[in-house]
């Protein structure tokens, strides 16, 4: 990914007195003589769509056109089922909203309503959520949105803690049954090295020391600094 940096005559100021000036590198370009990044386009304000899956004890919207009396707020129960008016109850659990409302407009169909047309919108989600855990100022669960990244769940999280190791941050993942652990900088991110990693619903971030941490100790003897993410496939 490209990334375009505008740096103010400051830092080049600074720069002089001492510290090194901040250098072009294949993923950071360093623009001279301009104050202010460009403005986005309209392209650069979409973000690319995830897969959201229902899960148990969200809270869904059901809206069936033209017949407001089914449609309805409903709270997907611990089984990941709902109830519905007519059709009866119906698994929600691991399906889209659009699979949940084409499965509706499946059962109201012929019987109760004649060619139903079903929205489901997902309100409140307590299962796609990301756990953000270690130095940070308040640890906790947060939901994920189609822009959840790295950075903004740390940001999520109120910030890092004042000393926090903010080169040893983990991110823990189930992919395919295989439990994934990757080490990033966010110094590293900050400074344009990497990208700033996407997450996912179940990811497991932890900043700071832990036992997951530890299993790239001898990575991060090699670089402190990491040039590039770092990622393994834990044994059980």
């Amino acid at each position: 990914m490209f990334k375009y940096f505008a740096v103010p005559l400051a830092l080049f100021t600074a720069a002089c007195a001492g510290q090194p000036p901040l250098q072009s590198t294949p993923n950071l370009t360093v623009v001279e003589g301009e104050t202010q990044l460009p403005a986005p386009i309209r392209g650069d304000l979409v973000a690319e769509d995830r897969l959201a899956l229902i899960g148990p004890l969200d809270t869904i919207q059901v809206i069936v056109f033209g017949v407001p009396e089914l449609s309805r707020e409903l709270q997907v129960d611990a089984s990941g089922r709902i109830a519905m008016p007519l059709i009866g109850t119906i698994d929600a659990g691991g399906k889209t909203a659009a699979e949940l409302g084409r499965d509706i407009e499946a059962s109201l169909s012929g019987r109760y309503v004649r060619n139903p047309n079903v929205t489901v919108n997902i309100q409140t989600s307590v299962s796609q959520v990301v756990t953000v855990d270690g130095q940070v100022v308040e640890p906790g669960l947060y939901p994920v949105t189609n822009q959840m990244t790295l950075l903004r769940a740390v940001a999520s999280a109120r910030g890092l803690t004042e000393f926090a190791k903010q080169d040893d941050v983990v991110i823990l993942r189930t992919v395919e049954g295989r439990r994934m652990a990757a080490l990033y900088s966010i110094t590293a991110i900050r400074r344009g090295q990497y990208d700033d990693p996407s997450l996912y619903a179940n990811d497991v971030v932890v900043v700071g020391d832990s036992p997951q941490r530890r299993l790239f100790r001898d990575f991060l003897g090699l670089a402190p600094l990491l040039a590039a993410p770092v990622i393994a496939i834990l044994q059980r």
